[in-house]
Parts: structure tokens; sequence; C-alpha cells
């Protein structure tokens, strides 16, 4: 008989060897330093160990030890011998420990190595690379014939359900270590009996008039459970459904078009970082179902397997992928593949996974190479020959050109976009779409990526691009819900982010050491407003949302009230008095006077929301990125300009034109650029991207910059640039 046992306590744990202290698992060393903004966690080599006595093992038995994450290279020994090394920190591995516990007290030391290198991916990522033990880790014994556990991490059963028509063809295939003679293998009430041959014993299956897994709707799941001869025993679940993929439908599950909407998710929590227990898992995915999503990118690497069981309990439909990022590293294509090959072969029976993701923003740094190219092209070839019931997919970076030949590698392909954030217009992305769509309308194409950062402290009455205010946001999640619901093609979209994430690079937007484009903060305690337009395109839940309730302090007379909900019909009630009924679609607006203090009602049938704001003589500092007031000097054209000579309000493309000008805007890039995290400094955009940031004024720059950029210094440039005339 299989027994499993935890091993998660009484770890003793040290960065140099001289130094101890007792944690427990899971645990990271990063939790703190890691989400700073100082760019200097530590990354490097630590130590775990602690005491195992000698097992009692009978009739062949043997005892493997399965550690489920380990960050990022990982050498596990017994009593100062080296047992394996694993080059990966997001997957499973197993070592079996049966021949090195040779003493009554064995010593169990496994070192973890976060540092830099050129061979284990990820390298270059806006996201913090969190070192530790930080999943479970398990004592397993198992009779001398089991099933397979040093099979890539896997269980060592592989289930491929096929739909003909309202039945499901069921092929179960198992992997068996040692003398194993039969496998009893049971799928919905059936029991076969089949030998084991060269290590392998399958069998197959009809279910009649199969329960379809269908997503959120009805996540259905069957259980297969396969005996060997020897006692050792694995159960495992499945779903039958279909999959497909349309240039014009976009995503089809079992035949029908199924429209994909939800966020990208990271697995880390302020204060926890990577180190995360079931409780945090179950809270994440309760969130992204109470807002409606019905699809995740597990980003940018594999994720706890706990987490892809409900996936698959809840109908989330997944993008898995592998930590290919940013950067190619020529000496890491082994790792790539490694990487992938457990991905694939330890999540092959999830049904809620839908493709294989290659790689993300890969071209980001350095654009298109042949190694790359060849390097894609192995990593496609390995998931076909894995799995040929999924397709492979690619999120590629919004500065790679549409028309390159290495965007139609994967069988699917989305893109990073962010017109309206970092470049451009938000009418950029319906453009964006619209045009690729036009030029290449065989090719299935989603957005996997694309957000604005928001600090829910910052508020604002008139919401700019770059202003950092919750109230941008979600003016911008707006526009980009109706532009996918506008465009059935799109096969799927993926906020980004769900949460925001731990990123050591960034010290920006008044929180060091984050990433806060997510649609909740960090420590999962507030729902910023844009959670509230997903809700309102996405829940069947019934819900009124009054936004700007952290916008408090009004220094506008008359000020907008906006409630976003699901219901077509909502009042407003001032101090208790009807202000109004509307009839809308998601988005109800409201422009009301105020003088004091006023408390609002939102109301629609059952349904409720409350707030209260006061009006104020001063605009409120505090709401603003740099703690000014909400109308900066250089907003106002008529303070800044003057005839006949440059100003910021000059696009770059005019500045660059006049050499006088062109020496002052160098140096602002320059500027600029130093205060880029550590990724988007090595980022290159291409001539096509650069021509549309050069319509931009000076003046966008300046806010997209935020406080990296003082208002003096802004001051000085804007009158070095009115002292240039127009020639």
């Amino acid at each position: 008989m299989r027994k499993t046992e935890l091993l998660m306590d009484g770890w003793a744990f040290s960065k140099d060897l001289e130094s101890w202290q007792t944690v427990n698992l899971p645990h990271t060393w990063n939790s703190i330093d890691g989400t700073d903004g100082k760019n200097d966690y530590y990354r490097g080599t630590c130590y775990y160990a602690r005491y195992l006595n000698r097992p009692t093992l009978h009739s062949g038995e043997q005892l493997w030890l399965e550690i489920t994450g380990a960050a990022m290279t990982a050498s596990v020994c017994v009593n100062g011998e080296k047992l394996c090394t694993h080059e990966g920190g997001y997957s499973t591995f197993r070592v079996n420990l049966t021949d090195a516990l040779t003493k009554e007290e064995n010593q169990l030391s496994i070192s973890v190595d976060n540092g830099k290198n050129d061979r284990v991916y990820p390298q270059k990522a806006d996201f913090t690379f969190y070192g530790g033990l930080y999943r479970q880790m398990k004592l397993i014994t198992v009779p001398a014939a089991h099933f397979a556990l040093g099979y890539y991490g896997g269980n060592g059963v592989r289930i491929t359900p096929i739909l003909r028509g309202s039945n499901a063809e069921v092929a179960v295939e198992t992997y068996v270590e040692g003398p194993g003679k039969t496998v009893s293998i049971t799928v919905n009430g059936e029991t076969q009996v089949v030998p084991v041959q060269g290590g392998r014993a399958s069998a197959a299956f009809t279910i009649a008039n199969a329960h379809l897994w269908n997503g959120i709707e009805d996540p259905y799941l069957y259980t297969c459970l396969c005996e060997l001869d020897s006692g050792d025993a694995v159960k495992t679940q499945f779903g039958c459904r279909s999959i497909g993929f349309d240039p014009e439908k976009g995503f089809l599950l079992n035949g029908k078009p199924y429209r994909l909407c939800g966020a990208a998710r990271h697995q880390d929590r302020e204060g926890l970082g990577s180190a995360l227990t079931a409780r945090e898992h179950e809270e994440d995915i309760a969130m992204m179902l109470e807002m409606g999503a019905n699809t995740v990118r597990l980003a940018h690497y594999q994720h706890d397997q706990y987490f892809y069981d409900l996936c698959d309990e809840k109908g989330l439909i997944v993008w898995a992928e592998i930590p290919y990022i940013t950067e190619h590293l020529p000496n890491a294509r082994q790792n790539s593949l490694s990487q992938m090959r457990e991905l694939v072969i330890q999540n092959y029976n999830h049904p809620s996974i839908i493709c294989w993701g290659l790689s993300n923003e890969i071209t980001a740094t350095g654009g298109v190479n042949e190694d790359m190219v060849e390097n894609h092209k192995l990593l496609n070839d390995l998931c076909h020959r894995l799995d040929p019931t999924r397709p492979t997919t690619m999120a590629h970076a919004f500065m790679l050109d549409g028309d390159d030949p290495f965007v139609m590698l994967p069988d699917i392909r989305s893109y990073n976009l962010y017109y309206g954030w970092y470049i451009g217009e938000l009418v950029q992305n319906d453009e964006w779409f619209d045009a690729f769509h036009a030029a290449h309308p065989e090719a299935v194409i989603g957005l996997s990526e694309y957000g604005a950062d928001a600090n829910p402290a910052y508020q604002s009455a008139k919401p700019e691009k770059g202003d950092w205010s919750e109230s941008y946001q979600a003016v911008y999640h707006e526009h980009m819900l109706k532009m996918w619901q506008e465009r059935p093609y799109i096969w799927a979209m993926h906020c980004w982010n769900m949460f925001d994430f731990g990123a050591d690079g960034r010290n920006e937007g008044g929180k060091p050491g984050q990433n806060q484009k997510g649609l909740v903060t960090f420590d999962r305690k507030t729902r910023k407003d844009a959670f509230y337009i997903y809700k309102a395109y996405l829940s069947k839940e019934p819900f009124v949302h009054l936004c700007g309730s952290r916008y408090v302090n009004r220094h506008e007379s008359e000020t907008e009230i906006k409630v976003y909900s699901n219901q077509s019909t909502v009042t407003l009630y001032m101090d208790g008095q009807k202000i109004g009924t509307q009839t809308a679609d998601k988005i109800f607006r409201f422009q009301v006077a105020i003088t004091g203090e006023h408390t609002f009602q939102a109301v629609s049938g059952a349904c409720t929301d409350t707030m209260t704001i006061r009006h104020t003589e001063k605009a409120d500092a505090s709401y603003r990125l740099e703690g000014e007031e909400i109308v900066n000097w250089f907003d106002k054209p008529e303070a800044v300009m003057k005839e006949g000579f440059y100003s910021i309000m000059d696009s770059m493309e005019a500045l660059k034109q006049n050499p006088r000008t062109a020496a002052i805007l160098t140096k602002v890039m320059e500027r600029a650029r130093a205060s880029y995290g550590d990724v988007a400094k090595n980022v290159k955009l291409p001539e096509a991207v650069q021509r549309q940031m050069d319509k931009m004024p000076l003046q966008k720059l300046f806010k997209q910059a935020g406080k990296s950029i003082p208002a003096d210094m802004i001051a000085q440039i804007n009158g070095l640039l009115n002292q240039i005339p127009r020639e």
C-alpha cells in the first residue's frame, strides 16, 4: 500500500551554513526583501536541513521524497552524499531515498539556489524570483512495484478522453516501475485488468452519454482508479470535453463558442512571497469566480498542482506555460525543454488546461534571432509529441511586428498590448486588432496581457493615463472590455493582472516593489473599482457598485457618481432623496452638485451599495501620486507655452527636428530610462512603435514617468525649451 507523510515542520534554514534558524514549510527567504523595491533581494544559495529516522520498510518497499517547489535549482543530499540536482523552480521532482538512509538518524539537506546564471529560466522578468522550498514536501512509501514516481514528476497515469458523438472514448495509460504484472483500471464503474508490458499498462473505455466537463457552468469530473497487483494505487480525476479554436468564433468548448475573459495570476502575496498554503489558493480562485472570470492565465511558470485541481473543480479554463520569458538564453535550451516536459507530463490530465504556452515576450530585449526560433520549434514539436490534443500558444510582446513569421510559429497566438498605458491611446488597441484580423483572417488571435497600474490611494475627477489613479484604471478597463465584447474572434482576453504582485525592480506608484496592475491589491484586502466592471460584464450574480468610494474629499462643486452593475436599471439616492433612475448597459453616470458631506446609495432591486463623500475647499493632495494638487501647473497649456517658442506641449517628433531641442530631449529620455525597472531598461522598441511614441507631447511622457522626474525639473526643462525659437 502507498503511504504519504507531509514533511513540513522542523526544518533548519541557513544562508551561510553558520547561523541557522528553525522554519516550517512552505518557506521563502525573499518574502520581505523581494518586495521592498530596492532591486537587491537576495539571489543565491540557501540551505535547508533536518533529520530523518531510518524507516521500517517491508518486502522491497521504497521511500521517495517528493518536492513540489524548490526555486530555482535544488540539490538533495543525505548524510553528505548528493542524490540529485533539479533545475527549474516551479515543477515537482522526486528522489529515491531508500538506499541512502543507512543510519538510525540521517541528515537530509537541500541546497536551493535562485542566483543569476545563463542556463535556468527565468533570469529576466518583471516579477520577483523568490527562492525557497515554498510548496509541500512529502515522503512517499510504495511497494517495489509501483506507479512511476521517477517519470518527470508525473503521477504515472495518463488519461485521454475523446468525444465521439454523445459518447466519450477514454484511453488510460499507466507507467509502472518495478516487477508489477497486472493493473486493475476502473472508470465509471467498469473495471479492466490489463497486463504490464515494458513498464506500461493501458486500457480503453467507452462512457455512453458522457457527462461533459463544461466550464464554470458544469465542471463535471470523472474518477479513474488504477491499482497494481502489488497493492499500489493512484486515483486521478479527469473531464470529458472537446476544445477548438476558430479565427472568427474564437474558443470553442464542446463544439460551441465559449467567450473567454479573465485574468492572469502570479503565485505570491504580500508578506508571504511565494510561500502560499491551500487557504491562499482557495481565496484567490474564489475572488476570480466572484468577478465572473471563466479563464485564468497561470503566469509565467508552472503553478501549484492544487491550483490546477481547483480550476478543474470550479471550471476555470487555464493557459499553462513555462518561464521562458523576456530574454532568450542560448545556454538554457535544454532547461526550457525539460521544464516544458515536466509541465505537460505533470498536468496532462487536467481538463481545465487548453493550451501550452511556449514563451512570454521573448523578443522584448533582443528581437528575433535564429537560435531563439530554433528553440521555439523544438518546444513546439515537444508539446505536440507529448500531447497531440492541445495547441501551443505564445504571448507576443507588443513591439513584435504582426507580420513577422515568428508570430505564426505556435498553433494559436496572443499579444500583450499596452496602448493607453505605456504608449499611445486606448483606441489603438481596437485599431491593432482590426488591422491584424484583416491582414491575417486565418490566424487565431487573443489578448494575453493589458493593464494599467493603480494605487487605490490615488483618485481623480479627471483621470489620465500615467496618473496611477484607481479612477484611470477603471476607465481603462471599461474601454478594454467593450473592445473585447465587440470582437468575438478574440479567443481569450487575460487582464494583467488579477492581483498586484511582487516586482522588486519597481519603485513607483507609491508602493515600492510591486506591479500594481492588479484588479485586487497585493494583500487581497481591496478590490479596486476596475474589479467591478469585470463583474458587470462577466458575473450573473446581481450587484451594484459605487465607484470612487475612496475618493472621499472632492474639490469639484459638481461631481460624477458612477455605478457599475449587471442590472439594467439603477436608482441613485443622495442623503435619502432620490436623484434619479437610469437604464443603461453596465455603466451608470449621475452628475450631482455637492456642498458638504453627503451619503449616496445605489439601488437595483435587492442590490444596494453606499458611500460617503464630502466637498472640500482645496483639492486633497494625497490623492495624487506626487502629493501635489490634482491639476499640475503643466496640465495648463497657457502656463507652459510661449508664443513662437518650443515647450513641453510639443510632440517628441517635433522636438527631434531641431538640434537644440533634440539635445534636451535626449537628456530627458536618459533620465526617464534610468528610472525604469531592470526589465524595461532592456526593452528595444521597433521603429513603428517608436513612431507612435514620437507623436506624444513631451508633457505626456512626464505624466507617465510620475515622480521619477520632479516637477521643478519639468519647469526647468520647459524654461529651456521656451528659450528656443521655432524655425
